[in-house]
């Protein structure tokens, strides 16, 4: 059986290590997160767009990556209290993670190749690079970091 988006394994925020089958049937948009970035506040419109289509079958999926300008030092506890006390993220964050080079986590190697981005460059150029995933787990399209959230609503509308 081939290797899938939902076979690939991930760690929550709180430690726990699962694979992504609980969104199997669902929409969703994967973003490699930082919380103190300047679109840092598109945290904000992360949780309006997951709050809007939700119960509908979508899920945002958060991933801290300290990357970009190490925009993102603190540690998972740190992270999942900034977002939730700042922004009120009830969406599921994940461990952080890199999203390039050598260390590139599993799942992000497979959203860049599936969706790369300008020039074919499969590169994650800076936080908040967003991938929507259709409810087949096919990577449909990459937003760059300057996509705000609600830009991408009517994308995920047509996907439900």
């Amino acid at each position: 059986m081939a290797h899938t988006l939902y076979d690939t394994q991930v760690e929550t925020i709180d430690g726990d290590a699962k694979d992504l089958h609980d969104i199997e049937g669902k929409v969703a948009l994967i973003v490699n997160t930082a919380s103190k970035c300047g679109f840092t506040p598109q945290f904000a419109g992360l949780e309006k767009l997951y709050e809007k289509f939700a119960d509908r079958g979508f899920v945002v999926l958060g991933f801290p990556c300290n990357q970009f300008g190490k925009q993102d030092p603190g540690s998972n506890d740190e992270i999942a209290g900034f977002c939730q006390k700042n922004y009120g993220v009830s969406f599921p964050m994940h461990a952080k993670v890199e999203v390039n080079g050598e260390g590139t986590h599993p799942l992000f190697q497979q959203l860049k190749t599936a969706a790369p981005g300008l020039m074919g460059s499969t590169r994650i150029k800076w936080n908040f690079t967003k991938f929507l995933v259709d409810r087949e787990g096919r990577v449909v399209k990459r937003y760059a970091p300057t996509t705000k959230p609600e830009a991408i609503a009517e994308d995920v509308e047509a996907l439900l």
